[in-house]
């Protein structure tokens, strides 16, 4: 028996590899199918099973892309109504794999569809539950997602409560838990960096696990929970109707496009410039109204978070060797619409005579000695729970994720000093808002972390857990 898990760290998800006897089955897999394709050539296996725990919606699955290349049969659990052909399995029904057996336990809660994959050997004992979005290690699935106008959050939330007490929690302790997603993913606000435990230590340590009754367990797990970023209904309905090859979209994505015709695609296609160079990098020399989001960073969620339309076309300015990483990373969130890359890079555009642009970014020294000299307008676009446990006095909070819908608190007739907790985020934030007209925004590199060790005045700290 082999158990493999295969984690991106970008999305904090985690796809699995099962084998037994010359037959393997994949769960969750991500858009990019050849890890899969190649673990089971080297190891002599046939692909005969590919589970999904339910429609994803923080990324595309290759659900489809894998049953195309190797014939193995799509399994979802009870309520699921793909667009194409899948086996819609029943509660506890059981498939075989070598000498192995994976039984479906319907859950519904995160999802209607949700189910649980138990692993069972050939001595009948349960091994390990893959749990996709049901549960999660430190959390489980937010019920908000699937709100319909006959259903709340709340309701689902009670869904959620049963499934876990009913379907989950009467297995053994030392069942493993196989989340599909740990820290930094959008599906949760709790997770663990642990990406594996046992069910047992889940009991003892999981807040919603040990909740005394559905009342406070709604309440706790509805509790607190931000707006889900724009594409997750954008990608369920890939991940339920279809979508384009991966290759495809990856070739298309590497076109390069010479500087003329680069700022032709621009002109004519309406589409948007993303750089995805590091943020101090960016700053000295861009295509103006172009967007930093770096690659080195959350890339993918922060894409999704703020390009609002995945068909948007988008054209890119990438570190020289990175196109096809950033073309890929792209495509499993579902931004299909790559029109190719800047061929050259930003020093191709230089040479050919047109315009750049500059983003002021001040060291957290210069920034304090400004600060001390008078009254300056400073935004901190980190999350409202980071601001909340300690921030400079005199920064006002505008999350980057809600910073389209706080234009107006922004001056264009005085600088405005922006910060988050390292420089990632305000560079992003920086370059939107110079996007948009916003000629005097002023970076603080280093962020937070770096203002905190100046003699600017801060509030006291308070621990998040307390928050």
């Amino acid at each position: 028996m082999l158990i493999e898990q295969i984690y991106t760290g970008c999305l904090a998800q985690g796809a699995y590899y099962i084998e037994s006897k010359g037959e393997a089955a994949v769960i969750d897999p991500l858009r990019e199918v050849q890890p899969y394709l190649q673990r089971a050539k080297r190891n002599g296996a046939t692909i005969k099973y590919i589970f999904e725990t339910h429609f994803h919606a923080d990324f595309v699955s290759g659900h489809l892309d894998l049953a195309k290349q190797t014939g193995a049969s799509i399994i979802y659990g009870p309520n699921a109504n793909p667009a194409f052909e899948a086996v819609i399995a029943k509660d506890n029904q059981q498939f075989q794999l070598g000498e192995l057996t994976i039984r479906v336990l319907h859950t519904p809660g995160h999802t209607l569809e949700s189910s649980c994959f138990l692993l069972i050997d050939a001595q009948g004992n349960y091994q390990a539950v893959f749990t996709g979005d049901t549960l999660f290690i430190g959390d489980v699935g937010r019920p908000d997602l699937a709100q319909k106008s006959s259903l709340t959050m709340e309701d689902l939330a009670g869904y959620l409560y049963d499934s876990l007490h009913t379907k989950l929690m009467p297995l053994p302790d030392d069942v493993i838990v196989y989340p599909a997603h740990g820290a930094g993913s959008a599906c949760g606000k709790n997770m663990s960096k642990e990406t594996s435990d046992t069910l047992g230590h889940q009991k003892q340590t999981n807040y919603a696990l040990k909740a005394t009754n559905k009342e406070q367990f709604i309440k706790e797990v509805t509790d607190g929970l931000l707006p889900p970023p724009y594409y997750f209904p954008q990608n369920v309905q890939l991940n339920k109707e279809g979508y384009e090859s991966v290759e495809k979209v990856v070739s298309r994505g590497l076109t390069p496009l010479n500087a003329d015709t680069f700022e032709l695609v621009v002109n004519e296609q309406h589409a948007l410039i993303l750089d995805t160079r590091k943020p101090q990098v960016f700053k000295d020399d861009f295509i103006p109204n172009s967007i930093n989001i770096g690659i080195d960073g959350d890339f993918a969620p922060w894409v999704g978070t703020l390009i609002t339309d995945i068909n948007q076309p988008i054209v890119l300015v990438v570190e020289a060797g990175r196109e096809e990483e950033v073309v890929t990373r792209l495509s499993r969130v579902g931004y299909d619409h790559t029109l190719g890359y800047l061929q050259g890079g930003i020093q191709a555009w230089k040479d050919a005579g047109k315009e750049i642009d500059q983003i002021e970014s001040i060291s957290a020294d210069e920034f304090a000695s400004r600060f001390q000299n008078g009254n300056l307008q400073v935004k901190d676009v980190r999350k409202q729970s980071e601001y909340e446990a300690e921030h400079m006095e005199g920064a006002e909070n505008v999350p980057l994720a809600y910073l389209s819908e706080h234009m107006a608190e922004f001056s264009k007739a005085e600088p405005v000093y922006i910060h988050c907790a390292g420089g990632y985020r305000s560079m992003i934030a920086a370059s939107i808002l110079k996007a948009r007209g916003y000629d005097q925004v002023i970076d603080v590199a280093g962020g937070f972390k770096a203002i905190a060790q100046t003699n600017i005045p801060k509030t006291s700290y308070i621990c998040p857990s307390t928050l």
